[in-house]
């Protein structure tokens, strides 16, 4: 008898010990029907911490109808969510709180069985993983960002430089297939050199600061004609272990489209440079005609002196034509160069950066509108600064400035009556920059003719396009400088033009 009694104690003892897990449970332990309805016979008081209902009011409540009505058949269809392992079922579902929204569960759930295996009751054990799912879930849709994006991301480890991860940009980009992937390491993807350099630079920055931003072109097989380039690369770190770097984050962009459509704006722009030169010549050809007839006129006269001093029986007839001969020579040569000069200046190139001083294309221009300025008694007058650095630009096009520069200068005068005419010219530096300004002190421009300067197919000649300042200014913006115009609408115009210097 004693012992039974310390039996039954000690089962009161266990039951109590239960008990107190089961109400200081943070978990809610219930048990259900083992019907469709799934109704609670008995629920925790950590019930109401998760589901929002007290024990009382849960009791009797058929939990079925709780379910979201996605998620309400999880386990008969044995969904991806269900996991099952000797007699019992891991449910991840939806459920309504009491207070209307949805939470999501998970549950561990065990059939009790009686003596004949006919099924008693369902006990639950279940737990508030809303946070987890729905960390997981924003993993999973930026996963599917992260694949869909048009940007090549690549994952690399950090002291293997082997990528463990591409998505589909990436593998497209570098010539291969998703379904069959190529293992890849950063010392393919780059020349020898700019591994050594951009990339381990671009690297260490990462990994000091978190993230790199900048342009580092990758080395892509050749039969796939593509162009692409490393733009940011972020350093993620083992929060757990010392903070170390753990993997890289590589991001690239195929380029080729831009690269393609650069090149095209380019020809037009070549094609549009060259077209205004041309018309520039064209619009000059009498002053240049004027200017090839003197030497040609020059060589004719020694011609006829020649003759006739022979024809008059001089003393040394060799000597006479000898010296007439190195008279003719200096007159030819002289035509020669002009018209040198003009073939080089409508001649169609390609973009060529060279080094050239500007000093010297200042001079050269104003020879080429040598003629033009004397017919319209203009005086060029040059404020050329000394040991200018040369320049690194396309030596054609930033003539082809000049020219339109001095010509509109020249122009400015052809309805104004001031007897002295000059074009300034000026040069000089600051730091990292090269300045050139060409003045008139004609009438000027109005502040409205200063506003529409620019536009293309503005003028205000009779005859003309429009497009000489236009194209000038593309010319200059496309080599990295400024182009602007200043005046006070009475007595001038100035011109400035500002290039970047750079190395060789």
């Amino acid at each position: 008898m004693i012992d039974n009694t310390q039996e039954l104690a000690a089962c009161r003892e266990e039951a109590d010990r239960y008990r107190l897990l089961v109400e200081q449970s943070t978990d809610m332990i219930s048990r259900h029907t083992p019907t469709k309805e799934w109704t609670y016979i008995d629920a925790s008081p950590a019930v109401e911490l998760v589901v929002g209902y007290k024990p009382e009011e849960i009791i009797g409540m058929a939990g079925y109808e709780h379910f979201h009505p996605e998620d309400a058949d999880n386990l008969s269809r044995r969904d991806d969510s269900v996991r099952y392992r000797q007699g019992v079922y891991t449910n991840v579902y939806r459920y309504r709180h009491k207070q209307g929204h949805y939470i999501w569960l998970e549950t561990t759930s065990k059939v009790i069985r009686d003596e004949n295996g006919k099924s008693k009751e369902i006990i639950c054990v279940s737990r508030d993983v809303t946070e987890r799912e729905e960390a997981q879930r924003d993993m999973r849709r930026l996963a599917r960002v992260v694949e869909a994006a048009s940007d090549m991301i690549m994952f690399c480890n950090h002291e293997t430089h082997k990528l463990t991860y591409l998505n589909e940009s990436a593998y497209h980009t570098l010539g291969s297939e998703k379904d069959t992937p190529v293992i890849y390491y950063l010392n393919q993807l780059f020349a020898e050199d700019v591994l050594n350099t951009l990339v381990k630079d671009a690297l260490e920055h990462a990994s000091l600061h978190g993230v790199w931003y900048g342009s580092i072109p990758m080395q892509l097989p050749e039969n796939l004609n593509r162009v692409a380039e490393v733009r940011e690369i972020i350093a993620h770190r083992n929060r757990r272990e010392n903070d170390k770097v753990e993997y890289y984050s590589i991001i690239g962009r195929d380029i080729t489209l831009r690269r393609q459509a650069e090149e095209e704006a380019k020809r037009h722009q070549l094609e549009l440079a060259h077209m205004s030169r041309l018309l520039s010549v064209g619009e000059m050809a009498t002053g240049l005609a004027h200017e090839v007839n003197q030497p040609l006129a020059a060589i004719l006269n020694y011609c006829h002196g020649t003759q006739r001093r022979l024809g008059e029986g001089v003393d040394d007839p060799v000597q006479t034509v000898s010296n007439s001969m190195k008279l003719i020579m200096k007159q030819a040569k002289r035509a020669s160069e002009i018209i040198k000069r003009m073939r080089s200046f409508v001649r169609k190139t390609d973009y060529q950066c060279i080094e050239f001083s500007v000093n010297d294309s200042c001079r050269e221009v104003s020879a080429f509108l040598y003629q033009e300025a004397l017919d319209h008694n203009i005086t060029f007058d040059f404020h050329l600064g000394e040991g200018l650095p040369d320049l690194v630009a396309d030596k054609v096009q930033i003539e082809q400035v000049l020219l339109n520069l001095m010509r509109n200068a020249i122009e400015a005068y052809s309805d104004c009556k001031k007897a002295y005419r000059p074009v300034i010219i000026s040069t000089h530096t600051t730091e990292g920059y090269i300045h050139v300004s060409v003045e008139d002190k004609a009438k000027g421009i109005s502040r409205e003719g200063l506003a529409n300067l620019f536009e293309p197919f503005y003028t205000s000649k009779s005859t003309g396009l429009g497009m000489g300042l236009s194209i000038s200014q593309t010319i200059i913006e496309t080599h990295g400088g400024q182009l602007w115009a200043e005046s006070d609408g009475e007595t001038g115009t100035h011109f400035y033009l500002k290039l970047p210097l750079r190395e060789q």
